[in-house]
């Protein structure tokens, strides 16, 4: 019996897909606390979805962020492009005060 195995291009497209999204990064970290914990919880899976849910506020915000940074992008492209229309003109109107 032959086991499903995903080719490696669709496992590596899934992972960098994980580190954009900050999955890795937040699993990580709510691995390490959970490690460093002093006293170990009864039930590790209620100590991730309970610590994990913090993180995924922090991770909003960072997708907000993000959100926030094309929309600021977007706006100084629109303002060179308005920036070079309005140099156009005024030299033009240069030229035609010159004679």
């Amino acid at each position: 019996m032959a086991s499903y195995k995903p080719n490696d291009s669709k496992r590596d497209e899934f992972r960098r897909y994980l580190e954009r999204a900050g999955v890795l990064d937040a699993l990580t970290k709510v691995l390490i606390a959970l490690y460093e914990e002093p006293d170990k919880p009864t039930d590790p899976i209620e100590y991730i979805r309970k610590n994990i849910g913090g993180m995924a506020e922090i991770t909003e915000e960072g997708a907000t962020s993000v959100g926030d940074s094309e929309s600021l992008e977007k706006k100084l492209r629109d303002a060179e492009a308005e920036n070079r229309e309005l140099r156009a003109k005024l030299a033009k109107m240069d030229l035609g005060s010159e004679e």
